[in-house]
Parts: C-alpha cells; sequence; structure tokens
C-alpha cells in the first residue's frame, strides 16, 4: 500500500454549487504534483432502490440537463441539513416517485468520480411500499417506471438509461439480494 502524499498546501475558490482546490502534493518518491478536486457543497446524496418485490424497482423517467433528454434511472436528491440519509431516501422516494418505505436499509456509499472529486452517494434500498406523496421540486411529475431486476442487461444497453451511478446500484442491489441481503 502507497503512503498518502504529503499536502504542503491548498488554495480555493468558489465554482457555482462546489468548491474548487488546488492541492500542492509531496508523493513518496520526492515527485511533486499539483492536483485539483472539487468538493460538493451540502451534507451528501442518496440513489434510492425502491423495490416492489425482490424481483421489480421502480425507475423514474426525469429530464437531465447535462445531456438534453430524458433519462430513466433512479430516485435520487441531496440530504438536506439535518436528515440521515435514510431520512433523505424516504422523502426523495415521496417527492420523486410517490411512494413511502417503511423499510429503507443503506448498502454503502458510490462515489462519482473519485480522482478529482469529493461527492459520494449514500445507495439506500427500500421496500415494503406504500403510496404517500409529498411536494418536490421538480417542474413536472415524473413517471414510473417498474423494471424487472433480471432484465437488467437490457436496460443497461437502453440509450434513455446512462447514468452510472443508477446502473451501478441496481446492480449491486440484485446481487446483495441474491447472495443475503440482511
Amino acid at each position: 500500500m502507497h503512503r498518502l502524499p504529503t499536502i504542503h498546501g491548498i488554495t480555493e475558490h468558489d465554482a457555482g454549487p462546489y468548491r474548487m482546490e488546488r492541492l500542492d502534493l509531496e508523493f513518496g518518491n520526492g515527485e511533486r504534483r499539483r492536483y485539483e478536486r472539487l468538493h460538493s457543497r451540502g451534507h451528501g446524496a442518496v440513489l434510492v432502490v425502491p423495490l416492489l418485490d425482490d424481483d421489480t424497482v421502480l425507475l423514474v423517467r426525469e429530464y437531465a440537463a447535462g445531456v438534453h433528454r430524458y433519462e430513466l434511472g433512479l430516485v435520487k436528491g441531496r440530504i438536506d441539513a439535518g436528515e440521515t440519509p435514510l431520512e433523505a431516501a424516504n422523502r426523495e422516494l415521496q417527492e420523486e416517485a410517490g411512494y413511502a418505505a417503511r423499510s429503507l436499509v443503506v448498502l454503502r456509499e458510490l462515489t462519482l468520480s473519485p480522482s478529482y472529486m469529493s461527492h459520494s452517494a449514500h445507495v439506500v434500498v427500500a421496500r415494503d411500499l406504500y403510496p404517500q406523496r409529498l411536494p418536490g421540486d421538480e417542474p413536472e411529475e415524473l413517471e414510473v417506471v417498474p423494471w424487472k431486476l433480471h432484465a437488467l442487461h437490457e436496460l443497461a444497453v437502453r440509450e434513455d438509461c446512462s447514468e452510472g451511478r443508477s446502473l451501478a446500484a441496481l446492480f449491486i442491489t440484485r446481487e446483495w439480494l441474491r447472495h443475503g441481503d440482511a
């Protein structure tokens, strides 16, 4: 295992919803480099895997400004101040899909781009769902699409499902269910 580089200095500046840091690093072999990283503002994020049953997940179709199209993916959102990841997951599920969950489990955290971003999201499996809607911040109601976990191979090649975090969370959940969920 490599020893972590020594940080000789950090400079910061605002970059919209992030804080940009420039690090002056020295590696164990004496090499010096400057790296940049983005730190998220806020309290983190959640990716919710809402299960109707052990083979049916609820996806949402939502406008994705980054690629200017509608994308099929998981319920997701920010964790508000004072919320736990489980509370945020249940709130987002109600806002985006119109369901709440009686059972919520955090499986793990996923990073977005750990080479240069601190952003991570908690993958939360939501079970024992029941209809319950909260007003959300979306400009339009999201379409809810049930999808069979045994057909993830089909979802993985759809052009309208390209978010890596959603795909990773779905495959992780499927494996967790197959190999001894808690």
